[in-house]
């Protein structure tokens, strides 16, 4: 951790001046909050903000963006700092805004489909709370994040090929501006064309336009049947092969995740699932036992075709808790093949179609500077991992990983990818960014310039200022 404040500090003085007899004993000056809300699951050396705040409302988080807007003092938005590209960072210090004792179901409306609730409360929290209504929201990017932090995000995970990203659905959002100011974006209706699309601006600007304070999402019904399996692979060509020719005669595959042969054996080690150390689909199906039934013959058929090994079934609710668990625990099982070590988190997305190129073209560029870097990824959508495992003392390996991780990126530009599905772009893919987006970029700072004149949002996130 380093502290990297750069804050006048007569300026954060007097902000915290204010602050203080507000807040009481939930504003925070103390090295190990600021450590915890500095930390999230990037590599990235991490600037530590001035001091953190607990909000428990929108009239909290309006009285300090007033405050801090004030004094010019930056603001970083907190969730569960699960991130993975260094989103929660204080480059120039400032206050940490911590959301999660905002952490309250506003408005669920069942016969809608939909529900509004506060930024702090989690993925995990909310599905539990809706278990007994027969909905549930699918979006899962593994980590127990805030919904708040996944709409700033632009989050996804494993179930994206059928239920979309939270692009898709986000439905309306509330949201205080830098100067305190409070707007509500978007309607509980299904659609719109009334002015300018500003819910999606603000879905994915990783807390650099305002602080998403409430979001409401779209719901849907539990299935009624849901299978889960997995099954192996001769080539990790075979499995995305027959990913694609699934997707192409419409299987409606819910989840269907790539694991490599390394991914496999960390997994095996971590969670004893005692798998073939072979490219790997984990595979879930949902729908009516008819429908079910026929999504995973038709999928048997293309599997078998393209050198699957046959599927293992988890059909007990437990058993497929243990097997989507260990799909989560990925990046900590990837750790156990070398203890000690730090992980370099990197991921692209690519049309579906050059997946398996893209992915066989890293698997050589690692081997071939002497790597360990387990891939998996959301084989459905195009979008995959590289869990470079790293020395965090060995200047060289480090150089290797971002020449690799360099190459990667381009090769996903050169085929019509992008340099990240889900990650986001944080500090650690503002160049690519550049790469991807040229001139586009430039329109993204003049909207954060229009928005945000004084850069006190989330400052030295996804692109430098204008000059």
């Amino acid at each position: 951790m380093q502290d990297l404040s750069q804050a006048p500090n007569s300026a954060l003085e007097a902000a915290l001046a204010e602050l203080e007899p507000l807040f009481g004993t939930r504003l925070s000056r103390a090295v190990a909050l600021r450590e915890q809300h500095a930390r999230d699951m990037s590599w990235h050396v991490a600037p530590l903000p001035d001091a953190v705040v607990f909000v428990q409302s929108t009239a909290e988080v309006q009285a300090v963006m007033r405050i801090c807007h004030r004094h010019a003092v930056p603001v970083i938005a907190f969730g569960a700092g699960s991130s993975l590209e260094g989103h929660i960072h204080a480059p120039k210090g400032g206050i940490s805004l911590d959301l999660s004792g905002m952490n309250r179901i506003l408005q669920l409306n069942a016969e809608d489909l939909d529900v509004t609730v506060e930024a702090g409360v989690t993925r995990e929290a909310l599905n539990a709370h809706l278990r007994d209504t027969g909905l549930f929201f699918p979006i899962d990017p593994g980590a127990n994040a805030t919904l708040g932090g996944m709409a700033a995000t632009r989050a996804s995970g494993t179930n994206a090929v059928r239920y979309g990203t939270m692009a898709t659905n986000v439905l309306a959002l509330e949201v205080v501006l830098p100067d305190g100011r409070l707007i509500r974006t978007g309607t509980r209706a299904r659609k719109s064309a009334a002015g300018y699309d500003l819910t999606h601006l603000f879905v994915g600007s990783e807390g650099t336009l305002g602080v998403i304070t409430a979001v409401t999402l779209r719901l849907y019904g539990i299935p009624e049947t849901i299978s889960a399996a997995v099954c192996a692979f001769d080539s990790l060509e075979g499995a995305v092969q027959t990913t694609i020719l699934a997707i192409q005669i419409g299987i409606p595959m819910a989840r269907i995740e790539l694991l490599d042969e390394v991914q496999i054996a960390a997994v095996n080690q971590d969670s004893g699932l005692g798998l073939p150390e072979a490219a790997t689909l984990f595979l879930e199906f949902h729908g009516s036992p008819e429908g079910v039934a026929e999504q995973v013959r038709l999928f048997g058929e293309l599997a078998e075709a393209n050198g699957g090994q046959g599927f293992r079934w988890a059909t007990a609710t437990e058993e497929r808790t243990a097997l989507w668990k260990a799909r989560h625990h990925a990046l900590f099982a990837a750790k156990g093949l070398r203890p000690g070590c730090e992980v370099f988190i990197s991921d692209v997305c690519v049309p579906i179609s050059a997946m398996a190129g893209a992915i066989v073209e890293v698997q050589r560029d690692i081997r071939d500077n002497g790597l360990t870097a387990p891939i998996l990824g959301h084989v459905g959508d195009g979008n995959f991992h590289v869990l470079f495992l790293m020395d965090p003392a060995d200047a060289d390996e480090i150089a290797r990983i971002k020449a690799v991780n360099g190459r990667m990126i381009d090769r996903a530009l050169a085929v019509g990818g992008t340099c990240t599905g889900e990650h986001g772009v944080g500090v650690g893919k503002k160049a690519y960014l550049r790469k991807e987006q040229g001139e586009a970029v430039d329109l993204m700072a003049a909207i954060k310039a229009a928005i945000d004149p004084s850069g006190i949002m989330n400052p030295g996130k996804i692109f430098d200022p204008l000059p």
